[in-house]
């Protein structure tokens, strides 16, 4: 926006400039711009690194603890101690007669089990289903239709005595002529039928080997008897005793974790900043005719709501119907918004102000080139009648203030 009033403002500076270089040949009531290519700026965005990434160590010191530890200061050791043989008498149980045993014969035994066998295996029979017919019809053309060409009789008030005065000829269609043949027609062809015819099954009786014959075994046991007898209970032998190991404590520092280090990276610091790129450099051109009304302020009959600097649907037609036109043939407009007293000045002004932006922000969402647009908005410093602060007005007169015009700068 800076940008536009600095064009407009080095424009108005440029009039007195080229007042010696005026368009030749003029027509009287005829109003001239003069054709100025605006400069063409676009906003670029440009990123720069403010800080530089970089690296920090952290280091972390070695980790120790006391812990307390049993230490053998005397290995444990044996000595050995004779240990004689022990005797003593027993009764001792000895075999006069081995055990043995004897076969005796356990004969087998039989039984009996029914056995199922299919006495007839399943078929099937087949019935025959025959034909079955049904009456119809089919109409024949014998004849085709067609016409001929009859005479009427004479008219009994003609007066001519030709007999062939006063007739018409009619071309009478004849019907054509049909004939209906009966006919009997297969409604379902002859086919089978299938049926089932189940078996059966019978049974028998078998004798069979319930048990095979056997032996049994009948066990005849030992004869024994009781002697006298010293034995060896417990053979000499040695034994060892355990000397115990002896064990101190002792306190030592070990080692939990080493010395070690970390490294933390710092990314860097970027900053945005909005510079303004030439696309294209403007200059003059020459003089155009442009419609005298439009140097003038015209007003765009917009009502904008009480407080509101939002275009409404009405607003954005009056706007394409009246403003965007004009802008279509390359001309640049100044959009000047005005409030009436009501409110602070500061608010109006901020008001006014706002409602500018609104009109300027529109056109440019419909294609219109920024340059070609300047938005100011004066709040209540230019009322068009005597409604100013503490003047009783009705809202008629309060809305002759409220207004958005338009006036052609430049082309």
């Amino acid at each position: 926006m800076k940008r536009l009033l600095l064009s407009i403002t080095v424009f108005i500076f440029g009039v007195s400039a080229f007042s010696q270089a005026l368009p030749e040949n003029p027509e009287p009531g005829k109003c001239y711009v003069r054709c100025k290519t605006p400069d063409i700026w676009k906003n670029q965005d440009v990123t720069i690194e403010t800080n530089a990434a970089y690296k920090k160590i952290v280091t972390y010191p070695a980790e120790y603890k006391t812990i307390t530890e049993r230490v053998l200061v005397k290995e444990a050791s044996q000595r050995l101690e004779i240990v004689p043989a022990v005797y003593e008498t027993r009764d001792v149980i000895v075999t006069v007669k081995e055990a043995s045993y004897k076969l005796a014969v356990v004969p087998g035994s039989f039984g009996s089990e029914t056995l199922t066998y299919t006495a007839k295996e399943d078929a099937s029979k087949l019935s025959v289903v025959p034909a079955t017919f049904k009456s119809d019809s089919e109409t024949i053309e014998i004849k085709p239709a067609t016409a001929v060409w009859q005479m009427s009789d004479k008219a009994p008030d003609c007066i001519s005595s030709d007999p062939n005065d006063c007739r018409y000829w009619c071309y009478k269609p004849v019907p054509a002529e049909f004939v209906t043949i009966p006919q009997t027609k297969l409604a379902m062809d002859a086919h089978t039928q299938k049926a089932a015819v189940p078996g059966f099954n019978k049974t028998y009786k078998k004798t069979v080997v319930a048990k095979e014959p056997t032996t049994r075994r009948i066990e005849i046991p030992e004869v024994t008897k009781v002697v006298k007898k010293t034995v060896m209970v417990t053979p000499p032998t040695t034994r060892v005793i355990d000397i115990p190991a002896e064990y101190a404590t002792i306190k030592k520092v070990v080692l939990v974790k080493d010395a070690w280090e970390k490294e933390v990276t710092v990314p860097a610091k970027y900053k945005t900043v909005v510079k303004e790129v030439l696309v294209t450099k403007g200059g003059l051109t020459s003089w155009e005719e442009v419609d005298c009304k439009l140097t003038e302020s015209s007003p765009l009959p917009i009502n904008w709501n009480l407080g509101s600097a939002t275009l409404t649907s009405a607003a954005k037609r009056i706007i394409d119907s009246r403003l965007l036109p004009i802008l279509k043939t390359g001309v640049a407009v100044a959009i000047e918004s005005h409030t009436d007293s009501r409110g602070t000045k500061t608010s109006n002004q901020d008001l006014s102000e706002r409602r500018a932006l609104a009109v300027t922000n529109y056109l440019i969402s419909k294609g219109v080139n920024p340059s070609k647009l300047t938005g100011n908005g004066y709040g209540e410093t230019r009322l068009t009648n005597r409604c100013s602060d503490g003047v009783s007005c009705t809202e008629r007169e309060h809305l002759a203030n409220r207004r958005t015009t338009f006036r052609v700068i430049n082309q």
